[in-house]
C-alpha cells in the first residue's frame, strides 16, 4: 500500500495499492495504441500488436502522452502484465511501460508524475526555500504565484515510487506546510450518476424510472458555478471525495460550539448526505443538483430555539450564502398513526430565529436577499402547525416519489410552496435517493452495496423531505447561477412558475394552480433556468426623477416624473432612492397618470421597523400592484408619494426611476 497526504501535516491521508491487470504506456511519437483509423496508430510490432489486443482502454491522458489499460481476462491478470510490460519494453515504438496504482476504495487509476507541489510556510525566505529543495536534488519548475512561498518542482527521470516517500519527508520538514506528489485521474463529464434517478430518466433493476426534476439538461445552461449554499445541519463529512474540489468548501462553522469545525459526530450522517444532494462535486460517485455550487457547511446540533439557531442564519448570510438549505423543525408525528398527539402540536417560530431569517433574506447576497428553504416535514401532517416551515419568508418543500405521487410521509398544506422528488418509505421501485455518505463505514451505507457502494462513501436510501430539500436548494443556486442579479423573492416565482403539475388527479390543485399536497408542483430545474433568463422586452426606456425633496414628520412629500413614452408598457420597474432613519415609519406609493388609472400602487408600507434608508428596486413581483399598468399607455406625471406617519424621524427623496419595457 502507498500512502499520499492531502492537506499539510495533520491533513488526511489516502492509500493507493498496485494493480494487478492495468499497464500505464507511452509511445514514443506520443500516438495512441490503439485508434480506429490504423495510420493513427503507433507502429507497434506484430508481437507488440497482439498483446495489446488482450488489453481494454481505460483512460488517455492526452497532455500526458500516456494511456491506461486493463488486462481483458479475468483469469491470471497479473502474469498477462507482466508478460505485456516485458514485451512492450523490447518495443522501439515505446517510450515507457509500467505498473499503475489505483485507488484503494474505487479502484480507478491514478498515475503520478515525478513532480510535486511544495509549499513553505509563508514567514520563511526564498532563499531558505530554495536550499530545501535543493538538499533533497529536486528542481524548481516554476515558482506558484497564488500562493506564497509555493513551488511546483521535479524529481530526476526514473525516480519512479520513490516520489512518494521524497514527499512524505520532504512534508515532515519543520519549515514545509504542504507538500504531495502530482497525481492525476481521468477527468469525466459531469453528469448524473446511473442511480440518481431524481436527476434525470434512468433505469434502476431493469425498469424505467422517469419522475425526476430534470435537472441533467439544466447542467446545459448552468451547473452552478459562482452561487454559494449553505447547509446548517448535524455536520458534513469535509473530508468527502466529492467535496474536495478546489475551493468547494468555505466558511465552515458549528455554532454550538463556536468553531470552525463543522464535522459530524457519533451518529450525525443527516448533513453529509442533504449536502451531497444540494451540490456534491460529481466526480467520484454522486452528484448534486448544483455539482459547481460551493458548500458553507454550518453544523447546529443544538435545541430548536436556541439562540445558536440564529446564529447559523446570521453566519451563512455573512459568509456569501446565495441559498440556506435547512432539514430539520420541530418533531414530526408518527405518519404510520393518525392518533399521535404530536399531529397536532403547532410549535411557533421564535422571535430570535425569525429576526435571524429576515436578515438572511433581506440583507444576504449584498441586498438582494438569500433564499431560504426548509423541509416541509414527515409527519403526514399539516406544516402550516409548524412555525419555521411556514414562515412566508422561506420556501416549504414537500416530498413527492419514484411515481410521481405524494411521498406517505410528506407534510402538507397551505405553506407547501413545491415539491422535489425523493424516497417513498414502503417498497418501491427505487430504495430512495443516492447521495453522498459520510467515508468509508460511520454512516448510513457501513459499506454494503444493497446499502449503496462497497466503499460505504455513498447511500442509497436517503429520503423524506430532508431529501427534497437540498433538492430545491440546488435547483435555487441553478436559477442564481443564471442570473445573478435577481432579488431571492423573485427566485421565489421562478420556483413557482417551473413546476410541473404532478398528480392531477389527485392532487387537489385549485385555481391559482396550488395543491396542499404539491404546492406548486415538482420543480423543473430545466425551465426554471430558462425563467431566470425570460425573453427581454424590444426596447426598455429609463426615466429619472431626481431631487432632494426633505421628509417632514407626519406629512407627505412628493417627487414627480414626466414620461413622454407612447408605446404601451410590456414591463415596469421602480426604483426608489429614500435617506431616512427608520424606514419602518413610512408609506411610499406610486401614482400614475390619471389615463393609466386612478389607483395607486404600495411600494412599501411601514415595514423592515428600525432599518435606515430605502434603496430598492419594486415590480410585479415584489408589489403586485405594479401589474395594472401594464399593456396601458405611460404617458403623462408619474408621482412618488412618501408618507410619514411617526414623529421623531426624518428624512429626504433623492430620486425615483421608472424602467419601462415596451
Amino acid at each position: 500500500m502507498i500512502k499520499f497526504r492531502f492537506g499539510g501535516k495533520t491533513g488526511r491521508s489516502f492509500n493507493l495499492k498496485e494493480s494487478p491487470s492495468h499497464i500505464v504506456v507511452r509511445t514514443a511519437n506520443r500516438m495512441p495504441l490503439t485508434s480506429d483509423q490504423v495510420f493513427a496508430e503507433a507502429p507497434l510490432s506484430r508481437g507488440a500488436r497482439a498483446v495489446v489486443g488482450e488489453f481494454d482502454l481505460v483512460a488517455r491522458f492526452l497532455e500526458a502522452g500516456v494511456e491506461v489499460l486493463r488486462v481483458a481476462r479475468q483469469s491470471a491478470p497479473r502474469a498477462l502484465r507482466d508478460h505485456a510490460r516485458s514485451v512492450l519494453k523490447k518495443d522501439p515504438a515505446i517510450e515507457f511501460v509500467g505498473r499503475v496504482l489505483t485507488d484503494s476504495r474505487s479502484g480507478e487509476p491514478v498515475l503520478y508524475t515525478e513532480n510535486f507541489f511544495v509549499k513553505f510556510d509563508g514567514d520563511i525566505s526564498q532563499r531558505a526555500c530554495l536550499k530545501i529543495i535543493k538538499s533533497y536534488n529536486l528542481e524548481i519548475k516554476r515558482t506558484l504565484e497564488y500562493a506564497r512561498n509555493a513551488y511546483f518542482i521535479q524529481a530526476a527521470e526514473g525516480t519512479g515510487q520513490k516520489i512518494f516517500a521524497i514527499a512524505e519527508r520532504l512534508l515532515n520538514e519543520k519549515n514545509v506546510e504542504l507538500c504531495h506528489p502530482e497525481l492525476v485521474r481521468r477527468k469525466r463529464s459531469r453528469g448524473a450518476f446511473n442511480q440518481q434517478w431524481h436527476l434525470k430518466s434512468t433505469s434502476i433493476g431493469g425498469q424505467v424510472v422517469n419522475q425526476h426534476a430534470n435537472v441533467e439538461s439544466a447542467w446545459a445552461l448552468t451547473d452552478g458555478t459562482g452561487t454559494i449554499i449553505a447547509v446548517i445541519d448535524d455536520g458534513v463529512d469535509l473530508e468527502h471525495e466529492e467535496f474536495r474540489s478546489s475551493g468547494k468548501i468555505i466558511a465552515p462553522r458549528d455554532v454550538g460550539q463556536q468553531n470552525d469545525n463543522p464535522r459530524p459526530r457519533s451518529r450525525d450522517n443527516h448533513g453529509t448526505a442533504c449536502s451531497g444532494v444540494a451540490c456534491g462535486d460529481g466526480n467520484f460517485g454522486a452528484s448534486g443538483v448544483a455539482p459547481r455550487a460551493r458548500l458553507i457547511p454550518i453544523r447546529s446540533n443544538v435545541a430548536l430555539g436556541s439562540q445558536a439557531e440564529a446564529d447559523a442564519f446570521v453566519w451563512a448570510a455573512q459568509n456569501g450564502a446565495d441559498v440556506i438549505s435547512c432539514s430539520w423543525g420541530p418533531p414530526d408525528g408518527d405518519f404510520e398513526d393518525a392518533s399521535d398527539p404530536l399531529h397536532r402540536q403547532v410549535v411557533p417560530l421564535p422571535d430570535s430565529t425569525r429576526l435571524a431569517i429576515d436578515f438572511a433574506t433581506q440583507n444576504g447576497r449584498g441586498g438582494k436577499g438569500c433564499v431560504v428553504l426548509f423541509a416541509a416535514g414527515n409527519g403526514n401532517e399539516s406544516v402550516d402547525n409548524d412555525g419555521y416551515a411556514s414562515y412566508a419568508k422561506v420556501i416549504a418543500v414537500a416530498a413527492c416519489d419514484d411515481t410521481g405521487k405524494k411521498a406517505p410521509y410528506s407534510d402538507f398544506g397551505r405553506a407547501v410552496w413545491c415539491s422535489f422528488p425523493s424516497n417513498h418509505y414502503y417498497q418501491s421501485v427505487t430504495p430512495g435517493i443516492w447521495t453522498t455518505d459520510r467515508m468509508g463505514g460511520p454512516g448510513y451505507n457501513p459499506g454494503d452495496v444493497n446499502d449503496g457502494d462497497a466503499a460505504g462513501n455513498y447511500t442509497n436510501n436517503f429520503g423524506g423531505t430532508s431529501s427534497a430539500c437540498p433538492g430545491a436548494a440546488g435547483v435555487a443556486a441553478l436559477v442564481i447561477a443564471r442570473n445573478p442579479t435577481l432579488r431571492g423573492d423573485e427566485v421565489r416565482e421562478i420556483l413557482r412558475n417551473c413546476c410541473d403539475r404532478i398528480d392531477a388527479a389527485g392532487g387537489g390543485y385549485d385555481a391559482t394552480g396550488r395543491s396542499l399536497l404539491y404546492g406548486y408542483g415538482r420543480l423543473n430545474a430545466r425551465k426554471a433556468v430558462e425563467l431566470a433568463l425570460p425573453p427581454q422586452p424590444n426596447a426598455v426606456a429609463i426615466r429619472t426623477a431626481r431631487q432632494d425633496v426633505p421628509i417632514q414628520d407626519l406629512k407627505t412629500s412628493r417627487l414627480t416624473l414626466a414620461v413622454a413614452d407612447t408605446q404601451p408598457v410590456k414591463s415596469l420597474k421602480v426604483t426608489v432612492d429614500i435617506d431616512h432613519t427608520y424606514i419602518g415609519d413610512l408609506l411610499v406609493t406610486l401614482k400614475p397618470p390619471t389615463t393609466v388609472s386612478s389607483k395607486r400602487a404600495v411600494l412599501h408600507n411601514r415595514t423592515e421597523a428600525s432599518k435606515d434608508n430605502l434603496k430598492r428596486t419594486y415590480d410585479v413581483v415584489n408589489a403586485p400592484d405594479l401589474a395594472q399598468y401594464l399593456n396601458k399607455k405611460p404617458t403623462g406625471t408619474w408621482t412618488l408619494a412618501v408618507a410619514d406617519k411617526e414623529k421623531a424621524d426624518t428624512g429626504m427623496i433623492r430620486s425615483f426611476t421608472l424602467e419601462i419595457g415596451f
